[in-house]
């Protein structure tokens, strides 16, 4: 596969417990997009793309997602984190703030794995996902957001972020289905 052509598919904070002020809106938000990014999710697997989970820590400090799956899991998150658990040969990073890219190895992985484009899926789209997309627009990649496979606990906040994304970070933003992977 040409390096120029390779991409990865970057899941941002979906393995969440929701237990925050609106936490519960965006949990709802969430459920909604989440059938999106697993579909987008079994098409990369067929072309054999590697998946990247991007998560907060909750104060765990380890890179294990059974054991923050665990943590997170409740009422709000069980249907999101059982539609979205990471597979064997998914990658799975902590990030200490909002950017994927912040404090992670996540840089050095996809240039170890040839990536020069990124689609970015998850929450929350006005935050972690926004400071995602901003700090690999700043590192050269190519960006891809698919409208509905991001949420935010405002529907404003999320389409300016979307607005954002691809007026300011050049993000294709469509939605998930005209993605080119």
């Amino acid at each position: 596969m040409d390096k120029k052509d390779n991409c990865a598919l970057l899941i941002i904070d979906m393995i969440n417990n929701f237990k925050f002020k609106h936490g519960e809106v965006l949990a709802d938000e969430a459920k909604q997009v989440s059938e999106n990014i697993f579909s987008l999710k079994k098409k990369m697997q067929k072309k054999k793309r590697p998946i990247i989970y991007i998560n907060d820590h909750y104060k765990l400090w380890q890179a294990d997602f059974q054991k923050i799956s665990e943590k997170c899991t409740n009422e709000l998150s069980r249907p999101i984190i059982e539609q979205l658990y990471p597979d064997d040969t998914d990658f799975f990073l902590i990030k200490p703030m909002h950017s994927a890219f912040y404090g992670t190895a996540l840089n050095m992985l996809l240039d170890n794995l040839q990536v020069q484009h990124l689609i970015l899926t998850g929450i929350a789209g006005n935050i972690c996902v926004l400071f995602s997309a901003n700090d690999a627009y700043m590192r050269g990649y190519k960006l891809s957001v698919p409208s509905d496979c991001i949420a935010s606990n405002d529907k404003h906040d999320n389409e300016y972020a979307l607005r954002m994304m691809k007026n300011v970070l050049q993000a294709d933003i469509g939605d998930s289905r005209q993605i080119k992977i």
